[in-house]
């Protein structure tokens, strides 16, 4: 499968690309890009929200628990739903405010899983002159197996 080139880290690049109020349809899927998990992102990511729980780095340690192996935080899924989307993705437009968020987790994401992200917006009004979007997400692993779910509320920028 592809693997993105790297992290774009520019969130004002595509802007002009990327989807405006009006353009996003209830119901279609985004576009979304499969997404190599290793190690050394989760070992990246765990450094950078302070998780040091040896079931993360160490292997010896990991392969004693219930999951015999090296997983990822559940909380991986804010990674991830960079990693699986594109630089145009309207998610991504600068000035979105992330509004609440609800997850359930199923089973951990591991090192060298391939991630596929299922999305779409499922709704879209205005209130308080704020235009919200509520939007699904869906990571699965290379087997078809559901890492984790959610559902958003963003504020739209004007």
């Amino acid at each position: 499968m592809a693997q993105a080139e790297a992290f774009e880290t520019d969130f004002w690049k595509h802007a002009n690309l990327r989807k405006v109020w009006d353009d996003i349809i209830p119901g279609e899927p985004r576009k979304t890009i499969p997404y190599t998990l290793t190690r050394e992102a989760i070992e990246l990511y765990c450094k950078a929200v302070g998780e040091d729980h040896p079931i993360y780095f160490d292997e010896a340690y990991a392969k004693t628990t219930r999951y015999g192996g090296l997983i990822a935080p559940p909380s991986i899924h804010i990674l991830l739903m960079f990693s699986c989307t594109p630089a145009d993705d309207w998610m991504r437009s600068p000035g979105t405010v992330n509004a609440g968020q609800s997850w359930s987790y199923n089973i951990p994401a591991r090192p060298n899983d391939v991630i596929t992200l299922q999305a779409r917006a499922l709704d879209k009004f205005i209130k308080r002159e704020r235009l919200f979007v509520v939007h699904d997400n869906v990571f699965f692993n290379q087997h078809g197996e559901v890492i984790c779910s959610g559902r958003g509320w963003t504020i739209r920028p004007q």
